[in-house]
């Protein structure tokens, strides 16, 4: 088996266990303590608000999970709707592409979504 099929497998896996499990998120977020970088500084980190994006996306409500943290529900969509693609591609018989390095771009860029997310965070006061 290729490794591109193994990952198509292996993302599948952890896309299905994602959503097996959703039903308990509501539960388990009220047990979740409180953000710890927030109390100490009183300004949000970069994954405030993840848990209510999470839920709001559980409830199909994308709009409010875009407004809780942007870059929390693109990655949650990205994970499980890949992941998904991913373990068809596998079942199929197709494999994913094996992950290469990044291109230089890549970096500025990913720092630049996260001080825009951030900004976006503290905007909101969230």
């Amino acid at each position: 088996m290729s490794s591109g099929r193994k990952l198509g497998f292996l993302w599948g896996g952890v896309a299905l266990a994602l959503l097996a499990c959703s039903p308990l998120a509501p539960a388990l977020a009220g047990a979740l303590p409180e953000c710890f970088f927030r109390r100490l500084t009183g300004v949000p980190c970069l994954t405030c608000g993840g848990t209510r994006a999470a839920i709001a996306l559980l409830a199909g409500n994308l709009p409010a999970a875009l407004q809780a943290n942007p870059l929390v529900t693109a990655a949650l969509v990205v994970l499980v709707g890949g992941g998904l693609a991913a373990g068809a591609l596998a079942l199929a018989g197709q494999g994913v592409a094996d992950p290469e390095r990044l291109p230089g771009w890549a970096r500025p860029a990913a720092l630049i979504v996260l001080a825009a997310n951030w900004l976006w965070l503290i905007s909101q006061g969230r």
